[in-house]
């Protein structure tokens, strides 16, 4: 099928290219499309190298799948073409932020609630980064025994800022001080870490924040979750790891939290030591490990959850989305 690609060059862009190529998904023509200043770049693609091009709305002409690389800010490259795709009789998927809490837009983790598909309307979205690790981890304990309350503290690498943070780390790594004059982050990353992603609201929590709470509750359909986060930025290029503790809502062992953490799909569980970014990176599983019981609560429970923000946060996560269209023909 013709597949397009909007916002090839970007880290996220190019990381859809390779999980489409190592997953198979069956591309005819492939249309890669970028803003002004990267128009023109060739990107490789299964032994060619593909030209993106700057893109308008007339491009998407016999396209059955454009994917969205996205931003994590408001008014991304979807909000402007989505709509002209969809009425060419594509189907979208949009990694960015702009459409996911859309009551008729479906947000999908395909280990979670692949169901969420049936009648979409043209556009699915791609959840953040950090609630898609949250909630692979979290939605086999929610289906057995419910979850009550989640409490999260994120360590998110400077990857999911974009290129412009990798570069701000890589510069200040280098460097006393950024010589860049647009730098990523409002303080300094380099040893450091910075409790704030996203612009503060009036209630004192980040945007970011705010995107775990309302998005976990979309994905896991359970609004009376109570959800609580903390995301910080910490000096790791690559690989999101949270601090997650849960209370469910009926009493069980953890042995048994252990056997359905072991069994859950797209998870990969260890009873015994720990998982690092720089270990899973690359990979497009979610790592869990270091469960334990609370020994003040029978009812809650700690673990340490681990995942390629660039992989399984965003590019893997939408080239399995697009499988599930494929597979039961919901592409036109």
């Amino acid at each position: 099928m013709a597949v397009g690609l909007v916002g090839a060059t970007g880290l996220v862009g190019r990381s859809i290219l390779q999980a489409l190529e190592q997953q198979r998904f069956p591309v005819g023509e492939l249309r890669l499309w970028a803003g002004r200043r990267s128009a023109g770049r060739r990107l490789p693609f299964r032994g060619r190298r593909i030209r993106a091009r700057e893109l308008g709305p007339s491009e998407f002409a016999g396209c059955r799948l454009v994917f969205f690389s996205g931003t994590e800010g408001e008014k991304g490259a979807s909000r402007a073409f989505a709509r002209a795709a969809i009425d060419a009789g594509a189907v979208v998927i949009d990694n960015g932020a702009d459409y996911r809490m859309e009551p008729w837009v479906p947000l999908v983790v395909p280990e979670v609630n692949p169901g969420d598909l049936k009648g979409h309307r043209g556009l699915i979205a791609n959840p953040n980064c950090s609630t898609i690790q949250l909630v692979a981890a979290l939605a086999p304990v929610h289906r057995r025994l419910g979850l009550k309350r989640i409490v999260v503290s994120t360590y998110q690498s400077v990857s999911g800022a974009g290129r412009a943070g990798l570069e701000t780390l890589r510069d200040e790594m280098q460097n006393a001080k950024c010589r860049n004059q647009n730098p990523a982050f409002d303080r300094p990353i380099a040893g450091n870490v910075i409790p704030q992603i996203g612009d503060f609201g009036d209630s004192g929590y980040t945007a970011e924040e705010w995107k775990m709470v309302h998005e976990t509750r979309k994905i896991l359909h359970d609004s009376r979750i109570t959800v609580n986060a903390t995301a910080v930025r910490v000096p790791v290029e690559v690989g999101h790891a949270e601090s997650i503790y849960f209370e469910t809502g009926e009493k069980a062992s953890l042995g048994r939290l252990e056997r359905l953490l072991s069994r859950a799909p797209g998870v990969v569980f260890s009873k015994n030591g720990y998982h690092t970014p720089a270990e899973i990176a690359g990979r497009d599983q979610v790592f869990v490990s270091r469960l334990r019981a609370d020994p003040q609560n029978p009812r809650a429970f700690s673990l340490w959850c681990v995942a390629d923000n660039l992989r399984k946060g965003a590019a893997a996560n939408a080239v399995q989305i697009a499988w599930l269209l494929y597979k039961n023909r919901m592409i036109n």
